[in-house]
């Protein structure tokens, strides 16, 4: 295993190393991936840019929904999770100063499979890494290669190669399969020259966390502005993060303006609901934008989220398609008994899968965000009245839930360590040895 930050490789001494599997991109969705296929008995190597205490530090939260519980549920990470991050049991969406508001509660998902007394879950961005990290440190198939930077790679009919520079040294890795989890600007899917679609939003997105005076009750909020949706979600230890989203030029003010006008500007923005707010930490600010790649697959590489698709904040959907994509290939891959999981015919079962939710949910958080953010009097009236809908006709508020938490599809299941895979490797790795042969 190569779990070392500072790995010493000298490629004149050491061949060329063959794996199953590489995973280049070593975030949430790269580390889940690289857990449910090494733990399916795949050999597996995770590289990433990062040293592994830095990766971890990302001042980051997330909204996990119903089915992103599961997938860590399969990979038994939940039990080290769950008491570190906070469940929200209410959400409260409303438009403006509008005085009607939807109320999602737990029983609106009670004639579907996921019953429960929660509808959601709200992590930082350490507590989900430091568990997969943990895990990852502890498969015995799998090395953690970082910080390592890929300066080439290249295909062939029957293998991938990919050159990695570790601490100035390069190293040559050969596998049946690379998945790019490598962000949204992903050089994989560069140097695969695979196209997106997409555009920047003229919005940016304000992140913080803060402590009410009065506590949040485990309810999540959402409000429409017509500068952008505002959301405030509940923390462990009584504190919450805000999403703001706003016109890049007021988000650019804003965020630098000192501790006092901040807070005044937030409470202009969300009220007194809560109380007084006090801000915790320094807010951050990130670009929005919407992509989506023309293929997720090729023979020999599969991208997945961010790498694959990126999608506006609203309604904290980018990193549960990502999770479900990580899990989808694991599933996908275990399938693929007696096959070559890296052709073509494997990956398009994986695409096909993930394609059309991700274009789904992408389109409906821009349509929310395009319907919301503006002030023409006729989107006006239709969004209202969309409002009224949404809260008193059961069967729509029902389906919208679902879907946003994820349960409206094939739910994906991450093989557990005891359900390994029966790989078919003869055909290629011959080839792949007699390659390095020939190359040493």
């Amino acid at each position: 295993m190569m779990h070392s930050e500072t790995p010493t490789p000298n490629p004149s001494k050491n061949p060329a190393k063959t794996y199953d599997i590489i995973i280049v991109g070593g975030g949430i969705v790269g580390s889940i991936a690289a857990c449910g296929l090494a733990q399916s008995g795949l050999q597996v190597a995770l590289i990433e840019t990062q040293a592994q205490s830095l990766a971890s530090t990302r001042g980051q939260a997330y909204s996990i929904n119903l089915l992103s519980a599961q997938v860590f549920q399969d990979l038994g990470l939940w039990d080290t999770i769950r008491p570190l991050i906070e469940a929200y049991r209410a959400v409260n969406l409303s438009d403006g100063d509008y005085g009607k508001v939807v109320h999602f509660s737990p029983r609106d998902l009670q004639s579907k499979t996921f019953t429960t007394d929660t509808i959601g879950y709200v992590a930082e961005h350490r507590v989900l890494l430091d568990a997969l990290q943990a895990r990852l440190r502890n498969l015995p198939n799998l090395d953690w290669i970082c910080p390592a930077t890929v300066t080439e790679t290249c295909w062939t009919a029957d293998r991938a190669i990919v050159t990695v520079d570790v601490q100035g040294q390069p190293q040559t890795l050969h596998a049946r399969l690379i998945v790019g989890a490598d962000g949204s600007n992903s050089p994989l899917r560069t140097a695969a020259k695979i196209r997106t679609i997409g555009w920047q939003y003229w919005q940016s997105c304000i992140v913080a966390f803060v402590k009410p005076e009065i506590p949040h009750q485990q309810v999540a909020h959402e409000r429409f502005q017509p500068d952008g949706p505002f959301a405030i979600l509940p923390l462990p230890n009584g504190l919450c993060r805000i999403v703001w989203t706003a016109p890049k030029s007021k988000a650019n003010r804003v965020i630098q303006l000192d501790p006092a006008a901040f807070m005044t500007e937030l409470r202009q923005r969300f009220g007194d609901h809560l109380g007084h707010l006090t801000l915790v930490g320094e807010p951050s600010v990130f670009p929005v934008k919407l992509l989506h790649s023309f293929r997720y697959v090729q023979p020999r590489l599969a991208l997945i989220g961010d790498a694959a698709h990126c999608c506006h904040p609203v309604g904290g959907q980018g990193i549960n398609l990502g999770i479900r994509d990580a899990a989808a290939l694991c599933e996908t891959i275990a399938q693929a008994q007696h096959e070559d999981f890296a052709t073509l015919p494997v990956l398009r079962r994986y695409e096909r899968w993930r394609i059309w939710e991700n274009l789904l949910v992408l389109g409906l958080t821009d349509t929310l965000t395009r319907l919301f953010s503006n002030q023409i009097l006729p989107i006006v009236l239709l969004r209202r009245i969309s409002l009224w809908i949404l809260e008193d006709v059961q069967p729509v508020k029902s389906l919208v839930l679902c879907l946003m938490q994820g349960l409206t599809g094939r739910a994906p299941r991450i093989p557990r360590q005891s359900e390994h895979v029966e790989i078919v490797r003869e055909t290629v790795n011959v080839a792949v040895r007699r390659t390095v042969t020939t190359t040493n």
